[in-house]
């Protein structure tokens, strides 16, 4: 089988660059490398589609071409779409429309031939499957990693804010493409039953997909590589991780404190990871202060709890922490820096050091659509605390069995509770390391990802469409051909989201 992965707007490259970096990469490239590299070693051709990059501030995604070391049959495809230097996802839209996907069925006519199916990644890949499906008759399945509906929720949207949050995010564009996407797709692929059920039946998708029809839907959950994340993987950069750690705490955590367990953060500076919540939980907690550190593993920031970034939305993840450090008399209890190479292999390895000191990994995310960071914790040895809300209640709890600690993100006595449950009481500790190791080991691999892709995309080319085209949304006009006549009008986003037939205040449109 030949298989194409859309994903325009997250770069992929030997190198694994910039991979949590930027917040358009982290957890999806993660998933779209490994699910892609898993199918290759069985034997499938596969071509991961993503955009070039002409930009001297990231070199790495110049090429048209690039390979895996030691993995056949995978190519990185890099195409054109609009101009050449990087751009956010928020602003390909009508790149994509007007470049990228041309240039992919350019690209495949001179090869002699196409894929045989395509699997889409977000919104921008889901828009991207819509129209190359349209051209061609090449079925896709579709993951979005997450909805803009969500986002939008979360951002608090109203009548009155719509305009200026919509420049920054482009939500008129977004929630069209995925409620196409998930209308026309061959069928929805979530990490868990309840991304399906809480997040494709918010109002805004409703006239879009189905979210009680099963033919509609397939639950494929994500895996942790065992190969970096394994207990007992080999580490080439081992020893330089270990000693990095350690002249951090020196330079960060009172001398008589250095040798006690840590509880570990890692993931990007977003306000929806609710570290401060983390941080905060550690404030209110003279038991967790006695008993542990705190460690927050930050991507390439070196020094953020003192040094000022330039950067606004990371600024406002780390202001308010640094005040709690300041208010709560944290200082030599707390430390934050970022791996020097910022590779998976060094995030391993620190897991793997911090196991040694009987350490707690903590995710204390608002909502977590699935959570892969706990489970590669996990299989590292670390017991882990984590957000009741979303992913970690299906991969850490099945029935009454507990293989992590699930707490409220938003109640920092319940973040408090989880974390004194490990750090005060050996055999918790015991258990929940070898039960969390033991789950991801049976249950979470990325050969079984790859292999239930592969059993859908089967099904798929073996039996012919049986949707009915009457249930099928129109392509708006714009994603036909981006001109200024045919634009998305924000009163569209607002009918969706709000439904009714308000009027947008401040604008009509851009």
């Amino acid at each position: 089988m030949h298989i194409g992965f859309l994903n325009p707007q997250g770069n992929f490259d030997s190198g694994n660059s910039h991979i949590t970096k930027h917040p358009d990469f982290g957890g999806q490239l993660i998933y779209v490398k490994q699910v892609a590299i898993a199918i290759a070693q069985m034997g499938h051709k596969v071509d991961i589609l993503t955009r070039q990059i002409i930009d001297p501030e990231w070199p790495e995604f110049a090429e048209t071409f690039e390979t895996y070391t030691g993995v056949d049959n995978l190519r990185i495809i890099r195409l054109p779409a609009g101009p050449k230097e990087f751009l956010p996802k928020e602003f390909l839209w009508s790149h994509l429309v007007g470049d990228w996907v041309p240039n992919i069925l350019k690209f495949y006519q001179n090869e002699g031939g196409l894929p045989n199916a395509m699997t889409a990644h977000y919104g921008d890949g889901g828009l991207c499957g819509v129209l190359i499906e349209q051209q061609t008759g090449i079925p896709f399945t579709f993951t979005a990693h997450s909805l803009g509906a969500q986002k939008m929720d979360k951002l608090e949207v109203t009548l009155e804010n719509l305009t200026a949050i919509d420049e920054q995010f482009n939500f008129r564009y977004r929630i069209l493409a995925e409620r196409l996407s998930m209308n026309r797709s061959a069928i929805n692929i979530t990490s868990t039953r309840q991304e399906r059920f809480e997040q494709y039946s918010h109002r805004v998708y409703g006239s879009a997909v189905d979210v009680d029809n099963d033919k509609r839907f397939a639950v494929i959950p994500p895996g942790a590589d065992f190969s970096i994340f394994g207990a007992k993987a080999p580490s080439q950069n081992e020893d330089d991780t270990y000693q990095l750690i350690q002249e951090r705490l020196i330079r960060d955590i009172e001398e008589s404190r250095r040798d006690l367990p840590v509880i570990i953060a890692s993931s990007r500076l977003e306000l929806k990871k609710n570290i401060l919540g983390l941080v905060q939980a550690f404030a209110i907690s003279p038991t967790l202060q006695e008993r542990a550190n705190l460690l927050i593993l930050t991507g390439g920031l070196d020094d953020p709890l003192r040094e000022i970034t330039s950067d606004e939305m990371t600024e406002e993840v780390l202001a308010p922490i640094r005040e709690v450090v300041k208010e709560d008399a944290l200082w030599g209890k707390i430390s934050a820096f970022g791996l020097s190479d910022q590779s998976q292999e060094s995030l391993a390895a620190a897991y793997r050091f911090m196991v040694k000191r009987r350490s707690v990994f903590a995710l204390t995310a608002l909502y977590e659509p699935f959570g892969l960071a706990p489970l590669e914790a996990a299989v590292a040895g670390l017991p882990v605390v984590a957000t009741k809300n979303g992913g970690p209640s299906e991969s850490l709890q099945q029935g009454n069995k507990e293989y992590g600690v699930l707490v409220d993100p938003e109640d920092a006595v319940d973040i408090v509770r989880g974390l004194e449950r490990l750090l005060c009481d050996a055999d918790e500790w015991e258990y929940f390391a070898q039960a969390g190791q033991q789950r991801v080991l049976k249950m979470y691999t990325w050969e079984s990802t790859a292999e239930n892709y592969l059993t859908l995309l089967e099904q798929i080319l073996s039996s012919p469409e049986t949707r009915p085209q009457a249930e099928l949304l129109p392509v708006h006009p714009y994603f036909c051909n981006p001109e200024s006549q045919t634009d998305v009008f924000l009163e569209e986003l607002s009918d969706l989201y709000f439904g009714t037939n308000q009027k947008v205040l401040s604008t009509a449109s851009r």
